[in-house]
């Protein structure tokens, strides 16, 4: 065994060719699932509320008026939108994992080829 892999089998020898392994996606954690989702729509809804927030900015300052009042709307944007990006991502990515359980159970999933 190698210390550069440590998956690396001590039984075969370094110089051979890896080989292809199917593999099949039969279910999927639910929860896993969510969460990930959650997490990942957090990080866009922070995106886009920066982005928001920016517009506001600029839109404020194009009228002339108070920033105070776009600054305010930005602030609520950021912390808004990642908040309902995120509950809206973990349900979506409950709702998807459950989804692709019933229906693998009928197709018999996803396949995959590994090396």
């Amino acid at each position: 065994m190698s210390a550069a892999n440590p998956y690396e089998s001590s039984a075969a020898p370094p110089s051979m060719t890896p080989t292809r392994r199917t593999v099949t996606v039969k279910r999927l954690d639910v929860m896993s699932c969510g969460t990930m989702l959650g997490v990942l729509y957090a990080i866009l809804g922070l995106i886009v509320g920066a982005m928001f927030t920016l517009m506001a900015l600029v839109g404020v300052a194009a009228q002339g008026g108070d920033a105070v009042a776009g600054l305010i709307g930005g602030i609520g944007a950021i912390v808004l939108m990642p908040l309902f990006y995120g509950v809206g991502g973990f349900i979506g990515g409950i709702i998807g994992a459950l989804l692709y359980n019933m229906c693998a159970t009928f197709v018999g999933g996803i396949k995959f080829d590994l090396e």
